[in-house]
């Protein structure tokens, strides 16, 4: 019989705990974590203390870490974000919630001239390690002035990071990132993906192996690089580029268009994993892509100019966007705007069949 209590310790890892959370729960609990770890880590925005948010993201981290590491502010966008900014050059990581991404352009000054410059103004001397958290995309039939997806207008602004999660899992090791990094990282939080993973066409959970491995999520710290894409769909006839809930629409399209497509979710728009995108497009030969914003002067068109400077010569139709129309958020036609799969797979069958 083994003495259990003089046996020698197993070198095995010990298998961290994990639980099913929605998206909510993840962040949540990652500034859970991380306040919990760093004391110079804090959470505020409008309603974002006692209440927890209207999403409730930030619900109990008052209660738990008090008033000084998550409180409210008051409604001025460019007062949190300012705040903040001073904050991290003194050696603080706020993370801050603008309550929708429709409120941020009042801060937009501060993020692209302030916080966005500050390390090199500065020499080096001081940085600007904020997360600035916002719901962003529709979804919640919240019309023009709740359901914006303005990623496209912090993508060109050098020297921020702009992050998107598609599932819990992601959510929280990106946010944890975002909160470890010395430089503003702005974390766009899909609303419509709030609640879980969905099929593209209802509120129901598509590819259930995929979807309930993301929604497992270690109850204590992990980091997932920022940078760094996820293949969610193996294939070879084509490559479709997405993020946020358009991931799933896009999983859902190819499995309407009944191809062998290839599904990237870039996680994160700058930096971006052109390795990835370079390595699935020049695999395939197609590339398709897919974003909830206005198709003019959208992130896709950054994509498809990357695609074609780096894969032209491996291109065996035009790249194709899929996108919402060029219009001002149209509440009473949110589901009609949304590029959903039917949209997506149009389109697949269109570059199959070289662009025609």
């Amino acid at each position: 019989m083994v003495d259990q209590k003089n046996a020698p310790a197993s070198d095995a890892p010990e298998t961290p705990a994990v639980a099913p959370m929605n998206m909510i729960q993840a962040l949540n609990s990652a500034l859970d974590v991380k306040m919990a770890e760093d004391p110079n880590v804090l959470s505020f925005g409008e309603d974002a203390g006692y209440f927890g948010g209207v999403f409730r993201v930030t619900d109990h981290l008052q209660k738990k870490h008090g008033l000084t590491r998550s409180f409210d502010a008051p409604i001025s966008e460019c007062g949190i974000v300012a705040a903040a900014i001073g904050m991290g050059a003194y050696g603080l990581r706020p993370v801050v919630e603008i309550q929708f991404a429709d409120y941020i352009y009042p801060a937009y000054d501060q993020i692209v001239s302030e916080a966005a410059k500050m390390r090199y103004r500065s020499g080096g001397q001081f940085t600007s390690p904020i997360t600035i958290r916002s719901p962003y995309g529709g979804g919640i039939f919240g019309g023009q002035t709740h359901s914006q997806s303005p990623e496209a207008l912090f993508t060109h602004i050098a020297g921020l990071k702009v992050v998107i999660p598609s599932n819990p899992y992601d959510a929280k090791g990106l946010l944890t990132a975002a909160i470890e990094d010395d430089d503003p990282v702005v974390f766009f939080e899909p609303k419509r993906l709030y609640n879980g993973p969905f099929d593209g066409w209802h509120q129901n959970p598509v590819s259930p192996w995929k979807a309930q491995e993301l929604a497992q999520v270690p109850t204590g710290k992990y980091v997932e690089p920022i940078g760094k894409a996820r293949v969610m769909r193996e294939g070879s006839d084509v490559t479709i580029l997405a993020y946020g809930t358009m991931v799933w629409v896009a999983l859902a399209g190819a499995e309407h268009a009944g191809l062998d497509a290839e599904v990237i979710d870039l996680r994160s728009l700058v930096p971006l994993d052109i390795e990835t995108i370079e390595a699935s497009v020049k695999k395939t030969g197609r590339c398709v892509i897919v974003h909830e914003a206005p198709k003019t002067s959208g992130y896709g068109g950054e994509l498809s100019a990357l695609v074609q400077e780096r894969c032209f010569y491996h291109l065996e139709a035009p790249i194709a966007r899929v996108a919402g129309w060029d219009t001002p958020y149209p509440h009473a036609f949110e589901w009609e705007y949304f590029p959903g799969p039917q949209r997506v797979s149009d389109a697949l069958k269109s570059v199959m069949s070289g662009g025609r």
